[in-house]
């Protein structure tokens, strides 16, 4: 399944109310408890529908959602290989936790907003702003947007040289960047904030006027 593809599938679902999922999940009314996996199976279709392609397998823990023979029919009724991780095994689900981690600690001291669209519309620009504008020490300091559609880096542009001494010719730290203008430029950082969220700051170093 595509990233986009399953993002907004995550985004557009509604969740089930106490009484049992709402209209929208396609399960009829007044069947009284659902259990957790059955919602869990319906809104991996809502998902899946949304997205227009099922994924090949999923990656989960071992919660009762999960760990039960309803699910793993469910699996191979849609040729979706079910893969149960451990925390700490190599292929397991460590990526999945580090991504909420990162997701927690970008909105942490954020008013979330009541609305499941509106909550929506804030992850989408966490997702934009996490691609677009910030750089990864794994990808050699590359923005993740950067490496995935080829773009010029922006960490080897050419960069402002601030000691006066320093060789025009010099290599300087990696990643290899040419000297833009003369050395002993005095720095200027600029920071915006992506779509005015200030937990999402845009951190740039230009010459000083």
């Amino acid at each position: 399944m595509c990233q986009e593809g399953f993002f907004n599938g995550l985004l557009g679902s509604e969740p089930a109310s106490s009484h049992g999922p709402s209209p929208r999940s396609g399960c009829p009314q007044g069947l009284g408890w659902i259990s957790p996996s059955t919602q869990v199976r319906h809104w991996l279709e809502q998902t899946i529908a949304r997205a227009g392609q099922t994924p090949k397998y999923l990656i989960c823990d071992k919660a009762r959602q999960f760990w039960n023979d309803g699910f793993k029919r469910w699996c191979r009724r849609n040729s979706i290989g079910p893969r149960f991780g451990a925390v700490g095994q190599h292929g397991g689900i460590a990526i999945i936790e580090r991504f909420i981690r990162t997701m927690k600690g970008i909105l942490h001291g954020v008013s979330v907003p009541f609305q499941r669209h509106t909550m929506g519309q804030e992850l989408r620009l966490v997702a934009d702003g996490y691609n677009q504008y910030r750089p990864h020490s794994a990808l050699a300091g590359k923005t993740p947007e950067e490496v995935y559609h080829g773009l010029p880096a922006a960490n080897e542009q050419p960069r402002v040289e601030p000691r006066s001494s320093w060789p025009h010719d010099a290599s300087c730290a990696a990643p290899q960047a040419p000297m833009a203008g003369d050395a002993g430029a005095e720095p200027d950082l600029h920071v915006t904030f992506h779509e005015g969220r200030r937990h999402l700051p845009i951190i740039e170093m230009k010459r000083a006027a």
